[in-house]
């Protein structure tokens, strides 16, 4: 395979639910950072062959919305775009394809991505199409449906959580404690600015403008976190607290061949190295990294610890923890500047973000090889090897 390398790298905030960035819809949110990746490359929207972006709440979105987004960034209509959902994947499996693409020749400059606006995710009714005769009409919410409830069970994404807290002895003391540290990495990148190369703020509709992420609680303490009820379980350790909120945001990536920077003078942020995604039980999806983790890292020939900066999405602290204590993974490594859990998980955006912190934190530190992984609703994980 053809050498893939990342040119531009760039994210919005990561807005709270229903919070800054609630006016603005998943096509907005990957519209402005698709614009501000491709100047970042110092390319000219012409440039662009293909478009592929992550989303997961795509209902009433209207059609494509990586279509629209290549669309509204002048991106010509000759080019094409196409929208990929694997959960909260989405972002990393767009970043897949695009090098595949890429790699087989169907383009030579692909922007990837994932985008969502999970404070816009509609409620949806089966019982109208042909009518409805009377009784009560139920409503569903899509966010509950189509991202926060395993498909097969039924059983909310907490749920395997807590599974998977009990089958590797993960305490609520632990789960709160990995939860404060995650606030606090947030807080410390936060107040040195770490995050300002990555993120581009966004205007709003007051006339403010929104450059940080939304949802770092700087009130959180340990006592505050011991106090939560759990959330999904009446005897359980999985919190609103120990978990990932709901947010919205968006990320893109600028790809093409390591020739093809060379050939238009550009200077490649990173290389894609490798790349493997596995499955599991539905049930645990949230340990599904460690398998996913471990095959990269075999097919790559080199150990779990060759990676020196690792963002490992945080979905939960009870799978985070599972996945880092089963591979040995050194805890000063993973999610430098905080996770899921301080700074947000919007859905089908988290899988490009990761990324985008992960070449950030790599090139501060001087740092050369990084992992990038995420559990995914339904039992599946990912995980992508790139240097700098």
């Amino acid at each position: 395979m053809e050498e893939v390398v990342i040119v531009s790298a760039v994210r919005t905030p990561i807005g709270k639910f229903g919070g800054a960035l609630s006016n603005h819809s998943s096509v907005e949110l990957g519209t402005i950072v698709t614009k501000e990746a491709i100047k970042r490359a110092a390319l000219s929207p012409a440039q662009i062959d293909q478009v592929i972006f992550g989303n997961v709440l795509s209902a009433g979105a209207g059609q494509n919305i990586a279509r629209q987004i290549q669309i509204q960034s002048d991106i010509p209509e000759s080019k094409t775009a196409f929208t990929v959902n694997q959960v909260c994947g989405s972002g990393l499996r767009a970043v897949r394809s695009g090098q595949a693409a890429i790699a087989v020749g169907d383009a030579e400059i692909v922007v990837v991505g994932g985008t969502e606006s999970m404070s816009n995710a509609p409620f949806l009714n089966h019982d109208m199409r042909f009518g409805h005769k009377m009784g009560a009409v139920n409503i569903e919410d899509s966010i509950q449906k189509d991202a926060l409830t395993d498909a097969f069970s039924g059983a909310p994404m907490g749920l395997t959580a807590e599974k998977v807290a009990e089958q590797f002895n993960i305490t609520r003391q632990q789960q709160d404690e990995f939860a404060f540290q995650s606030y606090q990495k947030a807080i410390t990148a936060q107040d040195n600015g770490t995050f300002n190369d990555e993120i581009i703020p966004i205007d709003l509709p007051n006339g403010t403008q929104i450059n940080s992420d939304e949802s770092v609680r700087r009130d959180t303490n340990l006592a505050k976190l011991a106090r939560l009820k759990p959330a999904f379980k009446a005897e359980g350790s999985v919190t609103a607290g120990n978990a990932a909120s709901l947010n919205d945001g968006a990320s893109a990536l600028v790809l093409m061949t390591k020739q093809k920077a060379l050939e238009l003078g550009i200077h490649p942020l990173a290389t894609i190295n490798g790349y493997k995604e596995t499955g599991i039980d539905p049930s645990i999806m949230g340990y599904a990294p460690y398998y996913a983790i471990k095959e990269l890292a075999k097919s790559q020939g080199i150990s779990v610890n060759a990676f020196e900066q690792v963002e490992l999405n945080e979905a939960f602290a009870a799978q985070a923890l599972a996945v880092i204590n089963q591979l040995g993974i050194h805890r000063e490594r993973v999610n430098a500047t905080g996770g899921a859990i301080a700074l947000g998980h919007p859905l089908g955006d988290s899988g490009s973000r990761i990324i985008v912190t992960l070449i950030n934190n790599l090139k501060r530190n001087h740092q050369h090889r990084g992992l990038a992984s995420l559990c995914i609703g339904g039992g599946m994980g990912m995980a992508i090897d790139i240097s700098v």
